[in-house]
């Protein structure tokens, strides 16, 4: 079996595992480092059916490592999309509140946003609503200024670039089977290659837990796959949408709700749900990975987390099969919109992290065992915070090497 070595060897080439690669570059730029990929590309999963929203960091936790990193990572984003001339802009959005109960909602995350180091932030009437989105039904709303749009595949795309201009090279077309641990190197094994390495980072998305697994079988997580479909306004009614419209999320459950957004290359996009997704890079409806599925519903933590969310899942799968529902929730925000103003769009998958107490893990978990860094979890903002992601796994990763 033909072999190479590597001073680190990253798992996976999305763009938490692309900016890793790039901040390591900065700072030791004399290591020798390999980038798996089982893609031909970079790019090709979560991160390329990303919606492209730069998020400002509105909604998480004070302190929490998505607070902390959104807001770092946000500011080296646009320093980096403006340094290589990456399309992007900071249009602002608002979250929409469009009944009383909402209101306490609403304020709850302004004050999330007032301490997270947000400026600028405003509640906004319904009159200030009109004049920034004159279509939306609110009662009231949140005005959020950092809000912007970018296509997420050309900042990878741009990153990888980099890289291979400083001799990272990609290992395309090899999946990773198994990672042996000895004293003071790591052999990652492939189905046709053996990689020496002094040090593996795990940064493989939708099959992050079952590389994780080979290192750290003790962890009892699990991700769970959600597909997030999208519709697209046509191109008569995108007036409809000027830039990012938002609703107050359900706390009950841990995603945002169907929005309206604006890309960066033009267009509206009007999503998504969350569906289970039935294999982990399911992006059809008809996408049905038997073994996947069946390690889904065997998973008891999978078991309590449908326990508990039935009823919106219920909810969430009839919207994905019937465009009536799914355009009624969005009605919510847009009172006018109908469904003729609609085609189908894309779809994403998110990977969610799940443990076995049926708690979706909130937000990025990230360890290491020897000499390999597991990154477990990164669902939004892992995009906007790429390179602030970047920077922690760095610090770890050369902190293990010395």
């Amino acid at each position: 079996m033909p072999s190479k070595k590597y001073d680190v060897i990253i798992i996976g080439a999305g763009i938490v595992g692309l900016a890793t690669a790039y901040k390591i570059t900065k700072e030791k730029p004399s290591l020798k480092i390999g980038i798996i990929e089982k893609e031909a590309r970079v790019a090709t999963h979560q991160t390329g059916h990303n919606s492209g929203v730069i998020h400002s960091g509105i909604y998480y936790k004070p302190g929490s490592l998505k607070a902390l990193n959104c807001r770092n990572g946000y500011h080296q984003l646009l320093a980096f999309a403006k340094a290589n001339r990456i399309p992007h802009e900071v249009c602002g959005k608002v979250i929409v509140a469009t009944k009383k109960e909402e209101l306490p909602i609403l304020q709850s995350i302004y004050k999330k946003g007032v301490e997270n180091g947000l400026e600028g932030l405003k509640i906004i009437d319904k009159k200030e609503l009109l004049e920034k989105e004159p279509h939306v039904n609110g009662i009231q709303a949140i005005w959020v200024p950092q809000a912007g749009i970018i296509n997420y595949k050309e900042v990878s795309q741009s990153i990888a670039g980099l890289l291979s201009h400083h001799d990272t090279e990609f290992i395309f077309n090899q999946q990773v089977q198994d990672i042996i641990q000895k004293t003071d190197s790591l052999t990652v094994q492939t189905k046709n290659l053996e990689i020496e390495t002094k040090l593996a980072i795990n940064c493989a998305g939708l099959y992050a837990d079952k590389i994780g697994k080979l290192t750290e079988p003790e962890r009892k997580i699990q991700i769970i796959p959600f597909r997030g479909e999208y519709y697209v306004l046509k191109k008569e009614k995108e007036s409809l949408v000027n830039n990012l419209i938002y609703p107050v999320p359900d706390p009950a459950f841990p995603f945002l709700g169907v929005h309206f957004t604006r890309m960066i290359e033009g267009g509206i996009e009007a999503g998504p749900n969350a569906v289970l997704a039935f294999r982990r890079e399911g992006y059809k409806r008809h996408a049905i990975h038997p073994a996947e599925l069946a390690e889904t519903f065997a998973f008891a933590g999978f078991r309590k987390l449908a326990a508990k969310y039935w009823k919106t899942g219920l909810g969430e799968i009839y919207r994905s099969f019937s465009k009536p529902a799914f355009v009624k929730a969005l009605q919510h925000l847009i009172p006018t919109i109908s469904s003729d103003d609609l085609r189908s769009g894309g779809a994403g998958v998110r990977a969610m992290a799940c443990d076995q107490s049926g708690q979706l893990i909130d937000d990025f978990f990230i360890t290491h065992k020897g000499k390999v860094v597991n990154v477990w979890n990164a669902p939004s903002p892992a995009a906007t915070s790429c390179l602030a992601i970047g920077d922690t796994i760095a610090k770890r990763a050369l902190d293990i090497i010395h």
